[in-house]
């Protein structure tokens, strides 16, 4: 066939060749449509747990992600980590909102393999040990925050020897979580129960009653923080979030049929991402009622002391562009102001030894903190 074509006039030729390839391009399309699913199909689950996962949670649905450690793809058990070699670095992982662990470890997932992100790197290049947390980041900020904490207190009560300096990693909606669990890590009741004997009448028989009390400690995975790294997280809130509460509340105004279904349909997003809103923390802040005139007050969750924070921030617009501009859209998803967060500006609300570092990345949108070579290089120097 090849010979044939070759032996055609040169105008024809290309004309045929030309037609040859435009009816091809339907066919890879969908070859390459169907790559592309392959490589993404394991974001369906944190995608729909991010946009419903409180409600797939309430009816017990088979679908809800639980908060654990993955590996291979699958949840793994504390105990069946496995972790042996003595006092090494531990990088935890957490990803943002309808993300899961892979985000950390490879980017286009066809079937050669992706290039490697940060933690496989970190891993190999700094001898690192990385560990990922998978989320249903449809539930409340605070819900998860306090099931971080719970898990890392599992992690070093199994491996006391085995994690040394502990470095937790967030990215967006994923930083947001790290400070809830240091928030319920450091206001951890602990209930101690004694067996106290009590006289009664007959002097031959003692009643062995339970006295309980409620004493504050902190979990013992903060003693192993030394460093926390936050990309792209919206301290101060998300302008996306915020916007779809004001065209839900514009919406219920208008007060039509068709108006009426839209904003119910908005108003059933999850409580995550309501929380974002105003970067709620804490179960009190949702557990407000919600007056529409108002924000919902909002507690401010300190920084842990004796802890290396790093902010880092993308800076998604042109230089050339008004400041205000630039200033709004931040990575394009983050609002600047809100990544850098006010209570890391003020250096007078740091507790002892705790100290702030925050870097800019130009030309960087929220996504690309993901895999940009300059944050890996960050990530390698301070962790």
């Amino acid at each position: 066939m090849s010979v044939v074509i070759n032996s055609l006039p040169p105008m024809l030729r290309r004309t045929l060749t030309t037609l040859a390839r435009t009816a091809l391009l339907p066919v890879r399309g969908a070859t390459l449509l169907y790559q592309a699913g392959r490589a993404h199909q394991h974001f369906f689950q944190p995608v729909l747990n991010g946009a419903l996962g409180d409600q797939l949670a309430a009816r017990h649905d088979p679908r809800t992600i639980a908060l654990s450690f993955r590996r291979g793809g699958h949840d793994v058990p504390v105990a069946e980590l496995g972790l042996s070699e003595a006092r090494q670095k531990t990088v935890v992982f957490v990803h943002g909102l309808m993300g899961d662990e892979l985000i950390w470890q490879t980017g286009f997932q066809d079937e050669a393999g992706g290039p490697l992100r940060y933690g496989p790197r970190l891993a190999a290049e700094a001898g690192c040990r990385p560990l990922y947390v998978r989320f249903n980041s449809g539930l409340h900020i605070s819900e998860n925050g306090r099931a971080l904490s719970q898990l890392l207190t599992e992690l070093v009560e199994a491996y006391p020897l085995a994690v040394g300096e502990l470095v937790l990693v967030g990215h967006s909606m994923g930083g947001l979580i790290i400070r809830s669990a240091g928030y319920y890590g450091s206001e951890q009741l602990v209930v101690s129960s004694e067996q106290v004997p009590t006289k009664r009448k007959r002097p031959t028989k003692k009643l062995l009653t339970s006295h309980c009390s409620l004493l504050t400690e902190k979990a013992p995975w903060l003693a192993h923080v030394r460093s926390v790294f936050l990309l792209g997280v919206p301290h101060e809130g998300s302008y996306l979030e915020q916007n779809g509460l004001l065209v839900e509340r514009l919406l219920q105004r208008i007060n039509l049929f068709p108006t009426r279904f839209l904003s119910q349909a908005i108003a059933r997003r999850s409580n995550g991402i309501k929380d974002l809103g105003q970067a709620l923390l804490v179960d009190e802040d949702w557990q407000q009622p919600d007056d529409p005139a108002l924000p919902r007050p909002r507690t401010l969750v300190p920084l842990l002391p004796g802890v290396r924070y790093h902010v880092l921030v993308g800076e998604w617009l042109r230089a050339s562009l008004p400041q205000a501009v630039r200033e709004y859209f931040g990575d394009g998803i983050v609002g600047a102001a809100s990544g850098r967060g006010q209570l890391f500006d003020d250096e007078t609300a740091l507790p002892p030894g705790t100290a702030v570092r925050t870097a800019r990345f130009g030309q960087q949108h929220h996504g690309g903190l993901l895999h940009h070579p300059e944050v890996y290089q960050y990530l390698k120097q301070w962790a």
